[in-house]
């Protein structure tokens, strides 16, 4: 009798315990670690984020150290302005989950730190037998990419093991040391699988259990995501792509509505958080305004290394197959091209719902190959309605070689910024025909410059103006002094500039002069305006040719021109008829000038 019920009791017991593992996932969820390395208790950041002390993590006596200074850049000293020392190897013991992918986030911030020669430390990092940094220096590839500080995120595939080993270790040279300012291990879904080498149709590449470096991530057109606005609790950091844009021609900024919604269905929302799809960089809605550049992107790389690029798409405009169709190039090589080029609608089925490609692309060590080149550009074989492109995200990351190393080399301080500041100059001041857009955009934006100084310049000299009370006025506006554009315009081009042309010039400089920052436009939509400005100047009449196809008139014609409002208006341009030019006589937009007011 007392068998059967202690029997009954224990199988009880067992089922409860059973239940209980498989509604938890059978075992202890994978758990995120946060450590601000070399402080005492840790503290919170900026953003409310909560770290907690490296203490516990590491065995043996290392210092830790103070910066003497915090840059401002760093808006918290939480977790950097406190640092671990290694003047010897020493290792973490970072507890984590079998089977589970992390990232693994280290921090540096190469300050001036007592006793110490910042310039003395080089290190190397392997974790979990995976060479993350080899003979690295925080300083120098701070100073090359004119940062404060260094974040370096890595995904590490699943281990069969309860505890990853972080190992730091000081180069051997005189005074060498190693330092960290923060540790995160953050558990993640999996994020990677397999696909097409570019360039090579018959071979495959597989980061499904690869371990890999997170290059870039940008939100394209768009804002900076902190960590804390990121999806799935990934705590990435996402930043705007404006400065990997190569040449002039950077295309235009598209943003959704507020209404608008990003409905995920099948596609994980851990891919991207939602501010990434709601946000795209456009070639523009003027066909020969677009066929005659690509949309580009450039990005510094380690040679001898396989790259996984991760393009992130999401239409929130048009709604039908084969509206936009447009190639993806990768480094000059095909990766998404005609027959199969890249329609977003094709791929989702309808608005709203984003995707994501993955290409894959080798970087040889050639002279001059060190760098990844991201190229989109309309297609036109199968007559889509509009002639453009647009992306809404990039993520490039480095995938480890068969030495289990995803270690590169220091940057060279000025050579890098110089042969890419080179590569860009040449691209802008190209004079070919097939690349106007890079001509006007560099020309076009000192003259746009010089133009603005010479209307600064000449209102100074004009009665009833206080220059010591008012330094930059609008070029046009409402007031009595008339003529002024045509004034100071070089009297050898003179009566050449069609009145279109010149309105639009003078619109864009307006715009520029706003007195609130956000009035004004970006860079990429001055360019676009100058470009456009140009159009006008070669044809007048042209100026209501969009990228439509040839022969398309369709019923779609009232979205078409809603889309094409919302664009202008996404641009403070005006409305279509502005822009395209009215019945208003051109003479009597330059005969305003608003009243001045002290800036």
């Amino acid at each position: 009798m007392h068998a059967n019920i202690y029997f009954l009791f224990s199988l009880a017991c067992f089922t409860l315990l059973f239940n209980a593992l498989y509604v938890s996932g059978i075992g202890p969820q994978p758990q995120s670690l946060s450590l601000n390395c070399g402080s005492e208790n840790g503290g919170r950041d900026g953003d409310g984020r909560k770290w907690e002390s490296d203490v516990k993590y590491i065995s043996g006596n290392h210092p830790h150290a103070r910066a003497q200074y915090q840059d401002s850049s760093i808006v918290s000293e939480v977790p950097y302005m406190d640092a671990r020392i290694f003047t010897s190897e020493a290792t973490y013991n970072l507890p984590i989950t079998e089977k589970t992918r992390y990232w693994l986030r280290l921090s540096f911030y190469p300050s001036e730190y007592s006793g110490l020669n910042i310039s003395d430390s080089y290190f190397s990092v392997v974790a979990g037998g995976i060479t993350l940094l080899n003979n690295f220096s925080a300083s120098i590839t701070a100073q090359a990419l004119t940062q404060a500080y260094l974040i370096k995120e890595y995904s590490l595939a699943p281990m069969n093991s309860h505890i990853l080993n972080v190992t730091f270790k000081p180069a051997d040279k005189p005074e060498a040391f190693a330092f960290i300012n923060a540790i995160e291990l953050v558990p993640i879904p999996d994020l990677f699988g397999s696909g097409t080498m570019v360039g090579f149709s018959d071979q495959t590449f597989d980061a499904t259990d690869g371990n890999l470096q997170t290059m870039y991530r940008l939100n394209v057109a768009g804002q900076y995501i902190s960590p804390t606005k990121d999806s799935g609790n990934l705590t990435r950091t996402w930043y705007n792509d404006a400065p990997y844009l190569f040449s002039a021609a950077t295309g235009v900024n598209l943003q959704s509505n507020e209404s608008f919604e990003v409905r995920y269905g099948e596609l994980a929302e851990s891919v991207a958080p939602p501010d990434v799809y709601r946000t795209a960089r456009s070639m523009g809605y003027y066909k020969d305004l677009n066929m005659k550049f690509n949309l580009t992107w450039l990005f510094q790389a380690d040679a001898n290394f396989t790259y996984v690029v991760r393009l992130h798409f999401c239409e929130f405009q048009l709604s039908k197959v084969n509206q936009k169709v447009f190639n993806i190039y990768i480094n000059n090589q095909t990766a998404q091209v005609d027959p199969n080029a890249a329609d977003i609608i094709g791929w989702t089925g309808e608005k709203g719902v984003p995707t994501y490609k993955d290409y894959a692309v080798f970087v040889k060590d050639k002279e001059g190959d060190e760098e990844i080149r991201v190229d989109l550009h309309p297609s036109t074989s199968s007559k889509p309605e509009f002639y453009d492109a647009s992306l809404n995200g990039i993520e490039i990351f480095k995938m480890s070689d068969r030495n289990n190393n995803l270690a590169g080399h220091n940057p060279v301080l000025s050579e890098m910024l110089a042969n890419h500041m080179a590569k860009a100059s040449h691209k802008a001041f190209k004079t070919d025909s097939k690349a106007v857009m890079g001509t006007v955009g560099g020309v076009g934006a000192l003259l746009f410059a010089v133009v603005c100084v010479a209307v600064y310049q000449r209102t100074k000299r004009i009665p009833g103006f206080d220059s010591h009370t008012s330094t930059w006025l609008p070029v046009y506006g409402n007031s009595h002094t008339k003529g002024i554009i045509e004034d100071i315009i070089d009297p050898h081009i003179k009566g050449k500039i069609t009145p279109e042309c010149l309105k639009k010039f003078a619109e864009t400089a307006d715009k520029c002069l706003a007195e609130s920052g956000p009035e004004r436009p970006n860079m990429g939509d001055v360019l676009w305006n100058l470009e456009f400005a140009l159009q006008l100047q070669d044809n007048p009449e042209g100026s209501n040719d969009r990228s439509q196809g040839e022969g398309s008139e369709t019923s779609e014609e009232s979205i078409t021109n809603r889309n094409l409002e919302m664009h202008y208006n996404n641009l403070s341009l005006g409305s279509i008829s502005e822009v395209s030019g009215g019945s208003e006589d051109s003479g009597d937009i330059f005969s305003q000038i608003v009243n001045p007011k002290g800036r």
